[in-house]
């Protein structure tokens, strides 16, 4: 603490959870940090991402209290901003997060701790007393998997996944043995497209689809239900505001963010359709791509093309066109587009949709842990409509 009107937070090394005595100094800190009696910002392992700077908070920032976790963005939008997240928020996210799961329980850390969904999982277990394994260190593979998954024992036993992990597994035996031992799995941090969810239910593995960002503490909208205390709504039709105990104290050095305009709320950049209770999420605003001056939502296009046999993962982006403003263009990772099976998948969605350029790639650019990265995948598009002139395009159904 520098002054009773500013605070310089601690970073804290989070990449060490694989060592046990390392772990349970973690967990033992982060009960501290849920009690309100210390402020960290978690570390990335080194050469995980950039070295981040010293957060140093005025009293502008701590007007609304003193936060217990600072958290940076993703950046997937620009610059990476600060979240200040609160141990009352942190601790209202644990037990709603409970509560919806059925109870606390025992909790495998497959996600990087420096980043909401994994620092969520060492907070879960911190504050409950439940214990927390992690998977093998090193890239993540069905065996780290199933090896990390041995170590919880009894009672209920949890997981969160992105969907990139979640195709690793279904294809293995032996991880499928050992997700369907979960009470239930997690699943964020990207859209999952059809064909690996009905893989996974067919396979009987318990899957909770989940909806949130760091300015949230995570996941607040489970199976496009929002947690207890948390409340949904729509501006000017489609933008998703988030309200409740959940909600972060703001951004730090930034205390005018429109996002936080209202107290207790946080406003998305995230378009959505709420059916009742139900909210399903179409993406951010600032993905969407107008064509011939009609806007395509690419989550729902990309939902649509996630149930063609042999697609693989798809992701929609928008690349530039002369004619059309821009093109819509799907990358996916599988080696075939059955022609009937395409045209049967986009038959409900309006012409504008269809995409004009199709590109197989070896695997979607991600970032973070294994969110979809539009801005790499844009680029890609991009050179590969550079290279491949439009009148030599191959043919496609419904592209013209």
């Amino acid at each position: 603490m520098a002054s009773s009107s500013s605070l310089t937070v601690t970073g804290v090394d989070t990449s060490a959870v694989n060592d046990p005595a390392a772990r349970q100094a973690l967990v033992d800190r982060l009960r501290a940090v849920l009690d309100g009696a210390e402020t960290i910002a978690p570390l990335p392992a080194p050469g995980s991402a950039p070295a981040p700077t010293p957060v140093r908070l005025d009293e502008r920032d701590l007007a609304a209290g003193r936060p217990a976790v600072v958290l940076p963005t993703s950046g997937s939008t620009g610059e990476p901003k600060q979240v200040m997240l609160s141990a009352a928020a942190l601790r209202a996210s644990a037990a709603a997060t409970h509560a919806r799961l059925g109870g606390a329980g025992g909790w495998l850390l497959a996600l990087p701790p420096w980043h909401v969904a994994g620092l969520q999982v060492l907070l879960r277990a911190a504050g409950s007393g439940q214990p927390v394994a992690v998977t093998e260190p090193g890239p993540f593979t069905a065996q780290s998997f199933v090896t990390g998954a041995g170590r919880l024992h009894s009672g209920r036993r949890y997981v969160s996944l992105v969907p990139t992990q979640l195709r690793r597994l279904v294809d293995d035996a032996s991880a499928v043995a050992a997700l369907r031992d979960f009470d239930m799995v997690l699943l964020g941090g990207a859209a999952a497209d059809p064909a690996l969810l009905a893989s996974a239910a067919d396979a009987g593995v318990r899957i909770m689809l989940t909806y949130g960002m760091s300015e949230t503490c995570g996941g607040c909208v489970y199976n496009g239900v929002a947690l207890d205390g948390v409340s949904v709504e729509l501006l000017d039709g489609q933008r998703i505001r988030l309200t409740g105990p959940v909600v972060a104290n703001g951004y730090a050095g930034r205390p005018d963010d429109p996002a936080f305009a209202r107290p207790g709320s946080f406003l998305t950049n995230d378009l959505g359709v709420l059916e009742g209770d139900i909210l399903t999420v179409l993406g951010r605003a600032d993905d969407v791509i107008v064509t011939g001056g009609m806007k395509v939502a690419p989550a729902r296009l990309e939902h649509a093309l996630g149930a063609v046999p042999g697609i693989g993962e798809v992701l929609a982006v928008g690349i530039p066109d002369d004619e059309w403003g821009e093109a819509v263009t799907a990358l996916h990772t599988g080696a075939q587009l059955p022609e009937s099976a395409v045209r049967q998948a986009l038959s409900a969605l309006p012409g504008y949709y269809r995409p004009r350029r199709w590109l197989a790639v070896p695997r979607l650019p991600v970032r973070g842990p294994g969110k979809p990265d539009r801005r790499a995948a844009a680029e890609l598009a991009r050179r590969a409509a550079r290279a491949l002139p439009p009148e030599a395009e191959p043919s496609h159904p419904d592209t013209s």
